[in-house]
């Protein structure tokens, strides 16, 4: 089967999927996060003769039965290499690997299958673009945009094409409310040929407002590259809304498994780009003089695909489907406020929490509890069985701006309950009691 008929069968496969998928609620029903959390092997574990209390989904989410089952069974049942034989099993698997493509298309709102391109996680994505699109578009001078609440990937390739280039790195500053400071964002674009921006702080929660930014880039020429890994797992993601031109996220952190990543990008920006890697895969033809490169997306697939992955990314998407986008949000809200309140009561002046501290946020709550070190309160909280990450998450330039070497981070999922909360204050208090 070539990769002309696989998608073309994936396509015919979604349309008829599309054509019995009924219309969205336009209120989410409610949530259960502790029915939810039966759906995920891992969380039934005891850790130090604790039940366990995951809170470091902004790090990597549990994954849940139906996901891992549908990679094993791609190993047990169908496992072949893809776009290259005629036989059932290879057929197969390209087929099932092309249907989780229209499956992402469809989850985040994309015109065109094509420009669905697999990646093994968002920091290849994200390298991709700087060096495909960066390296063909920007000269030495030119101006690049980021904000400083931006992960290490959306920044550490910028500064290495601008070791060569000489760019001209701008920052967007972040206020003393944790939001983005754009009252000179019209400075700041002036003459900027592309914006750097993240849909979602991993270590504050903050929603940037990325769509009005974009409208803004849009209009100075600027190309817009969003960084969209926690974003898309937490919240209905519409790229065309969205506004940017390019959208990384990666599939680990939206209850599917590592290895496997996406970049999202405007069909015309995608085909003019040259290819990222060179082998087999993306190529149409090659000869002693040269080659001609695939068309779009397996033009940025060069290789022996992430196989298992690509189908397990694909069961992810249909997990969170069925739960809905929007019921996950409006739990996560709801539970973020409940942590929230729940610590600045149980210990006032003794924590700070760095983010938002109303109105829509994301579920990464990083603080800093008395004067104890970050490492040292996860580690007494893992005694408790309760799992936070502690460091600077990266994204250095943020925590300089906090004043902070490291935080502590809880992050919190769908799978996650006040209970979880209740846990997580209980076992911090024990901090106290230790320090």
């Amino acid at each position: 089967m070539t990769t002309t008929d696989a998608a073309a069968a994936a396509d015919a496969h979604t349309a008829a999927a599309d054509a019995h998928t009924p219309a969205a609620s336009p209120v989410p029903a409610p949530l259960d996060g502790a029915k939810l959390k039966a759906d995920f092997p891992l969380l039934t574990r005891e850790i130090n003769g604790q039940p366990i209390v995951y809170l470091d989904s902004a790090a990597t989410s549990q994954k849940p039965h139906s996901v891992i089952a549908a990679m094993s069974d791609y190993y047990d049942r169908y496992n072949a290499n893809v776009h290259r034989s005629a036989y059932f099993i290879a057929e197969q698997a390209t087929t099932q690997t092309e249907l989780a493509r229209q499956k992402v298309r469809r989850f985040i709102g994309a015109a065109h299958t094509e420009e669905i391109i697999f990646t093994k996680n968002a920091t290849e994505a994200l390298n991709l673009v700087v060096n495909s699109w960066g390296r063909t578009n920007l000269a030495n001078g030119d101006a690049v945009l980021l904000s400083l609440l931006e992960h290490h990937s959306n920044i550490v390739p910028w500064h290495i094409l601008s070791a060569e280039r000489n760019l001209e790195l701008r920052w967007i500053p972040v206020g003393d409310d944790f939001q983005l400071d754009l009252s000179n964002l019209d400075e700041l674009l002036e003459g900027v040929k592309v914006v750097a921006i993240s849909a979602m702080s991993n270590v504050l929660g903050t929603l940037p407002p990325v769509s009005a930014i974009a409208e803004a880039a849009h209009e100075r020429g600027a190309v817009v590259v969003c960084d969209a890994c926690q974003f898309v797992p937490n919240r209905v993601c519409d790229v065309a809304s969205l506004g940017a031109d390019f959208v990384a996220f990666s599939g680990h952190k939206m209850c599917g498994p590592t290895g496997i990543g996406v970049l999202w990008g405007r069909r015309e920006l995608l085909e003019e780009m040259p290819p990222f890697l060179g082998g087999g895969e993306m190529i149409l033809d090659v000869s002693t003089e040269g080659f001609l490169p695939n068309t779009l997306p397996w033009k940025f697939e060069a290789g022996t695909p992430p196989i298992a992955e690509m189908v397990g990314l694909g069961a992810a998407v249909d997990y969170l489907s069925g739960v809905g986008m929007e019921a996950i949000a409006a739990y996560e809200e709801d539970l973020v406020a409940y942590a929230q309140k729940t610590l600045k009561d149980k210990f006032g002046d003794d924590i700070a929490i760095h983010g938002p501290a109303d109105g829509p946020r994301g579920g990464s709550i990083s603080f800093a509890y008395r004067d104890i070190h970050p490492h040292d309160v996860s580690q007494i909280l893992d005694q408790y069985g309760v799992c936070v990450r502690a460091g600077h998450h990266c994204a250095k330039p943020l925590m300089k701006h906090l004043g902070a070497q490291a935080t502590a981070r809880a992050s919190l999922y769908l799978y996650n309950t006040r209970e979880d909360i209740d846990c997580l204050a209980e076992a911090l208090s024990k901090a106290s009691e230790i320090f």
